[in-house]
């Protein structure tokens, strides 16, 4: 049995991170005090190569950055100089990061965010919050494109592009651009942005292998530039493979990369991309506190399978193993991301911007592993379940029996985003409008396991269990469609002789939910709803420099996200049927933010230091609560929260080969109001601390690079936080040290540029958790005026924190 004890960060693991970056900086202090006593001429950050954002001219939302990317905090970070609130990742620091990781690893460092991965490889995904948001609250975005699932708002970080491939990760903490194609960003954004085919033609390619049977094998082709120059395209392909860390399981994952970047005329340019994914994992069991102090930290899903002989005339009961059997507890997936990005320069001052994209999606997930009784089938529309059907072949309908059954979703959705740019003396004009039209297709069919436990096929798509009348076993059966569009306008003024920056914008995000339920063994009637929800979502910042190094900054912002699809199933209590039409028990309202940020920013010769003051005040967060009408819990609207902290970040210049990155966040969330439970209970949570939220995070990182090799640090020490509603259940703070580093061989034959990488993840061997059930309200018994209720030790599952992983890469190109 394992002792949880060891889930506390412990002393020894904090001194050990702590020594680290206190070697860093004494090698390094000699050097910054040499470098500051020598005379330097007064001269701008903008005069230097330092790394800095800057609108990209042809994809709609994102930026491109100038400049060395290596020149500030090994990558980590870069001169900002918008309104508000903004970190950038470079591919300096990407390229240094394990070949299979993912985009919630990238980010691990930025200050306001909180991440836990399922595993140290990435391939298995991850949660993130930033300032206390969860992913399904924040707008990512892929070169432009909207990435978040339009039914649900769910982010799946290890699907969208290799690492290779991106070039630019930038994260707002407060509050998205107005020309972000979102309707579910009520706490910030995420966009990536691709690297562009190169100008020289090569072949790259990169091995990994590591702990844990990993193997990933990357190639990328770039014809280089065609065509008189104006024309040039790159394809990538990957493969990668690895065990989970605990229990028996895999991960697999093919993804291809491919675009084109056409230079038509001079002002004229196309860019294209492509981003195809198709991967398979079995799923981490996620215990419980409870069952994580029984049965230790490497328990996981159960390894054996045993099934139940058919008996004819008699009764057969099949549970199936506890937990679930590994291989009926999988997550196929295949999506594919297109883009086609257009900049036409109308005239010296105007400049068009159009931006059609398709994103279409396949696959299920969860726990494949549920029970169907025979004599339990759907008899028709608006019928009963009283149906029955032969599923063992042994002559009678008495029998329950193991299936795998989940849901499956199948989603298209088309898209455009235009804007026009408009020059106008001190004036920088920003117009655009987005539309796209998403059709969610939601079932949850099921198939027979065979004696071994394998499906019929893990796709569910082949083989699927039907009733006595031929038409297919359904647990769910939704048809979304939600068409979205947005208007927005932003006027950027420069004033004071460029040392002033006002920008004033407004967004009008529209959605509408055409959510259609059909017959099923999950709601055996048929009903349509219809909601459209919208919202005038002001925006206002300014950025003024005290002098050539100082700068201060404001901003001030309403952000939105409409209602889920899922809010009108059968399964969330909203939607009742009465004289066969649906009835609506409550409405429920977008959920809105108010974020304001304040900052200060240095950006000198030595350093780039960025501090923010933020509020947030959050209304009407969507989750389940009394409904004193039904009388049952239901989807509704359930209260405030006010999220109020400090952000800082700082990254140090290469001074003798050293190079420095901190941020640092504090911060404090609090529910605003009490949520009432049953008829007589309310739960007393005005003035708790909001879930998954921590108090505070320091991230510390440090890199030495001397001449063809390198060593960098990471550590990150994630504070205290509850992980429900009622807080009545910690989560105790953790650190974490990464180390990782390489050596460029040079030419090797026919080679260029070969390079040996490697990564020790988790390096003190931590074990540490984090919540992984979204929001849960209470696990021990509350007692109120109204009346007692029953403890909830099940409610929280926690993922736990990945054992050390050592993996190494080589790479060159042809």
């Amino acid at each position: 049995m394992q002792n949880t004890k060891n889930l506390r960060a412990t002393p020894h693991a904090v001194a050990q991170a702590a020594a680290i970056t206190i070697a860093l900086a004494a090698f390094a202090a000699p050097a910054f005090a040499q470098t500051a006593a020598a005379p330097r001429p007064a001269a701008s950050a903008e005069q230097d190569d330092a790394p800095r954002a800057k609108d990209d001219v042809v994809r709609m939302g994102t930026i491109t950055v100038t400049g060395s990317g290596d020149r500030l905090g090994a990558g980590q970070i870069i001169n900002e100089d918008t309104v508000k609130a903004r970190s950038t990742i470079t591919r300096a620091s990407m390229e240094k990061d394990r070949a299979t990781g993912n985009l919630y690893q990238s980010m691990e460092m930025l200050p306001g965010i909180n991440t836990v991965n399922h595993d140290a490889t990435g391939l298995f995904g991850g949660v993130m919050s930033i300032r206390g948001f969860n992913s399904d609250q924040i707008g990512f975005t892929m070169n432009g494109v909207p990435v978040n699932d339009s039914g649900s708002y769910g982010v799946f970080p290890q699907e969208y592009v290799d690492q290779e491939n991106i070039c630019v990760n930038t994260v707002a903490q407060g509050s998205s651009d107005q020309e972000s194609p979102q309707i579910a960003a009520s706490g910030g954004s995420v966009g990536l942005t691709s690297c562009d085919a190169h100008p020289t033609q090569r072949v790259r390619f990169t091995q990994t292998l590591g702990g844990l049977g990993v193997r990933r094998t990357f190639v990328r082709y770039d014809t280089g530039k065609l065509f008189d120059n104006r024309l040039a395209s790159y394809i990538s392909y990957s493969n990668s493979y690895a065990r989970k860390w605990k229990g028996e399981g895999e991960a697999k994952r093919d993804h291809i990369d491919t675009g084109f970047n056409w230079d038509i005329a001079k002002g004229q340019k196309l860019l294209g991309v492509l981003n195809y994914n198709k991967a398979v994992n079995n799923n981490i069991n996620n215990p419980t506190l409870t069952e994580l102090r029984a049965n230790g930290y490497y328990w996981d899903n159960s390894a054996f399978y045993t099934k139940t002989t058919a008996v004819s005339g008699t009764a057969q009961t099949e549970t199936g193993p506890s937990p679930a059997y590994y291989k009926l507890a999988t997550n196929p997936f295949e999506n594919a991301i297109a883009s086609l990005s257009g900049s036409f320069t109308l005239t010296d001052n105007l400049l068009l911007k159009v931006q059609p994209y398709f994103w279409y999606g396949y696959g299920t997930g969860g726990i494949q592993q549920n029970n169907l009784t025979e004599s339990g089938f759907l008899t028709g529309p608006g019928g009963t379940f009283t149906g029955t059907k032969d599923l063992n072949g042994d002559g009678d309908t008495r029998d329950r029996l193991v299936v795998a059954r989940s849901n499956v979703t199948h989603t298209l959705r088309p898209g455009v985003s235009t804007e026009l740019n408009w020059l106008l003396g001190d004036h920088s004009i920003k117009l655009g409008y987005w539309y796209e039209r998403a059709k969610h297709r939601q079932t949850a069919p099921a198939v027979p396991v065979d004696a071994n436990g394998n499906p019929t096929t893990i796709w569910l798509d082949e083989g699927r269990i039907t009733r006595a009348d031929g038409t297919e076993f359904q647990n769910r059966n939704w048809i979304t469609v939600s068409t979205a569009s947005a208007f927005f306008i932003t006027d950027n003024y420069s004033f004071a002789n460029d040392r002033g920056l006002l920008s004033v914008g407004v967004r009008l995000p529209q959605v509408e939910r055409d959510f259609t339920n059909y017959p099923s063994e999950g709601g055996a009637f048929q009903y349509n709803i219809t909601r459209t929800y919208r919202d005038t979502l002001p925006q206002v910042g300014v950025r003024y420099k005290l002098d050539r190094e100082q700068q201060v900054f404001m901003n001030v912002a309403k952000n939105f996200r409409a209602p889920p699809n899922f809010a009108y199933a059968p399964t969330n209590g909203i939607v009742r049927i009465v004289a066969g039409q649906p009835t609506i028990l409550r409405e429920v309202e977008a959920e809105t933010s108010i974020n304001t940020d304040i900052g200060y920013r240095l950006q000198n010769k030595m350093v780039t230091l960025s501090a923010t003051f933020f509020n947030v005040d959050f209304s009407n967060r969507q989750g389940n609560a009394f409904d004193p009408v039904s009388n049952t819990s239901i989807y509704t609207n359930i209260g405030k929260t006010r999220n109020r902290g400090i952000e800082l970040e700082v990254g140090t210049r290469p001074v003798n080969g050293f190079t420095g990155y901190m941020s640092i966040t504090s911060q404090i969330s609090r529910i605003m109001n009490d949520l009432r439970q049953t008829a007589a209970v309310t739960l007393p949570l005005d003035g708790k601390e909001f879930a998954n939220t921590p108090r505070h995070m320091v991230a510390l990182s440090g890199q030495y690079q001397q001449g063809p090799w390198y060593v960098r640090v990471k550590a990150k020490e994630t504070g205290t936080q509850f992980a429900t509603l009622m807080n009545d259940e910690e989560v105790p703070a953790y650190t974490k040290v990464d180390l990782d580093g390489g050596y460029t061989l040079g030419k090797l034959g026919p080679v260029k540029g070969t390079q040996l990488r490697w990564s020790i993840s988790n390096l003190f061997n931590a074990q540490y958790r984090s919540s992984g059930s979204g929001v849960q309200l209470f696990t021990q018994p509350v007692v109120t005026p109204g009346g007692t209720i029953a403890a909830n030790p099940t409610a929280v599952r926690y993922y736990l924190g990945a054992p050390r992983l050592f993996t190494l890469s080589v790479s060159g190109d042809f």
